[in-house]
């Protein structure tokens, strides 16, 4: 046992002091960080960008329905390019103006805008608009000439405007759904199944990741020491055995201490982020304000803020979630895929000379694992269906399948068949990988078959 301490913390040691460690133990939070904060940012940034918009309304009706905001300016210039010659629109002059002018786009509308519903309306510009800005135009115009139907759909029924807005704020409901679990005690817990979707994706998607990465590093170790002949010095103290065991338990380590360091790196890159971002905001006195806030009902028993019942509700599906079990599983889930994994990698770097050779023998590895990213996605949409199930219990795909169920909820009975399962799997296969391995690490020069492993399995010294 101590030889396999020994191994372990020279591979432990080895390895984080490598560049490759530190590079990406840096590097991961940064991008980690930056996928959080950019879309924030690339939004401010868009949003500075002012936009004046020239704007030719044919039936002078959507003065009022192009609401200005403070990145963007409305200006109509209808009588500019009126023709009352022949009672027109020039607008083949407004476009060649555009070019030289100070307007980001020519917003043309017909009149004709009012009795169709599409391809009316035309944005002109040098430039291609986002979709904010379409959205934008589009809203207010639908808006407006759906208020002028209803006007004279009104003045045919003999029916004021203030009946119609009395109608329409009847008819108009916006329904929200809360999703309420409750446990086996008969206990409930206000649940999100967007908040539980997202992170059984991140979840399945890291464990996905890092089973491949590190599984494959104590493959690249025994293919190396293998090709140096190291491999021969080694194995004259310590058995083969004790060399796999030290070698996969002190990648595992690498691993798991990379992952601490990328989570509390990029939680706190994330919070300085914040507060430069948002630093005429305190989180923690909003989370307050619009939870006390949120509740509250005006006379008509509308919410006083909308944002604040929002913010609520996004609150509360955020701390819905029982992150220490997560993480625990995560953490459990993990271990028990890379070490059963590992072995498996283990025995292919025994079996090969170069890492060249190790594209027969990575198949059976790598198929569970991408069959599990394709189960993941249909697990996500049926948590509790039959595929979802069966493939969270099956030892090979159960590390990323049963990832994505967790945030769900999953029954006890099924978390401690799947667990169990794949610790006895782990195990089998380290046995399994062993015998192998104690052949493979010696065999030079040779090109090998699974007829050959399967010589090497039953090889009895």
């Amino acid at each position: 046992m101590n030889k396999i301490g020994l191994i372990i913390k020279r591979e432990y040691s080895t390895r984080v002091k490598k560049k490759t460690f530190i590079i990406m133990t840096i590097l991961g939070p940064i991008l980690f960080a930056a996928m959080m904060i950019a879309p924030v940012i690339l939004m401010q940034m868009e949003s500075d960008d002012y936009k004046k918009i020239a704007v030719i309304d044919e039936a002078r009706m959507f003065d009022n329905a192009l609401k200005n905001t403070e990145y963007i300016d409305f200006e109509f210039v209808s009588d500019k390019y009126f023709d009352s010659a022949t009672s027109t629109y020039n607008l083949t002059q407004a476009k060649a103006d555009l070019k030289e002018s100070d307007y980001y786009a020519l917003l043309y509308i017909p009149h004709t805008a009012v009795q169709t519903n599409r391809g009316a309306v035309q944005l002109i510009s040098y430039q291609q608009p986002n979709m904010g800005l379409k959205m934008h135009i589009a809203n207010g115009i639908e808006k407006r000439i759906e208020d002028i139907k209803l006007s004279t759909k009104a003045d045919d029924l003999g029916i004021t405007q203030q009946d119609v807005d009395e109608i329409l704020m009847v008819v108009n409901t916006n329904i929200n759904v809360v999703t309420t679990t409750l446990d086996e005690k008969g206990g409930e817990k206000e649940s999100s199944t967007e908040i539980a979707m997202i992170i059984g994706y991140i979840c399945g998607f890291l464990i996905y990741m890092f089973v491949f990465m590190y599984g494959s590093q104590v493959m690249r170790g025994v293919i190396e020491e293998k090709s140096n002949r190291i491999i021969e010095v080694i194995v004259s103290s310590v058995k083969p055995f004790q060399l796999m065991m030290g070698k996969i338990v002190g990648v595992a380590l690498v691993g798991l201490t990379q992952f601490v360091l990328w989570v509390v790196l990029t939680i706190g890159l994330v919070s300085i982020g914040q507060s430069i971002l948002l630093k005429d905001y305190k989180m923690s006195e909003i989370s307050q304000n619009t939870m006390s806030m949120g509740s509250q009902l005006d006379e008509s028993g509308n919410p006083q803020d909308e944002d604040a019942m929002k913010f609520e509700e996004m609150f509360r599906a955020v701390y819905s979630v029982d992150y220490v079990t997560v993480i625990s599983l995560f953490l459990f889930y993990f271990l028990g895929g890379y070490l059963l994994y590992a072995a498996m990698f283990a025995v292919v770097g025994s079996a090969v000379d170069n890492e060249t050779d190790t594209q027969q023998f990575m198949l059976p590895i790598t198929i569970p694992l991408v069959l599990g990213i394709i189960v993941m996605v249909s697990a996500i949409n049926n948590p509790s269906g039959s595929l979802a199930y069966w493939f969270s219990i099956i030892p090979f795909t159960s590390p990323i399948v049963m990832m994505v169920r967790i945030p769900f909820g999953v029954p006890f009975t099924d978390l401690f068949i799947s667990m169990a399962s794949l610790v006895v799997s782990f195990v089998f296969m380290t046995w399994f990988a062993a015998k192998i391995y104690r052949v493979g690490i010696l065999m030079y020069g040779k090109k090998v078959n699974y007829k050959e492993l399967w010589k090497w399995f039953k090889y009895r010294n």
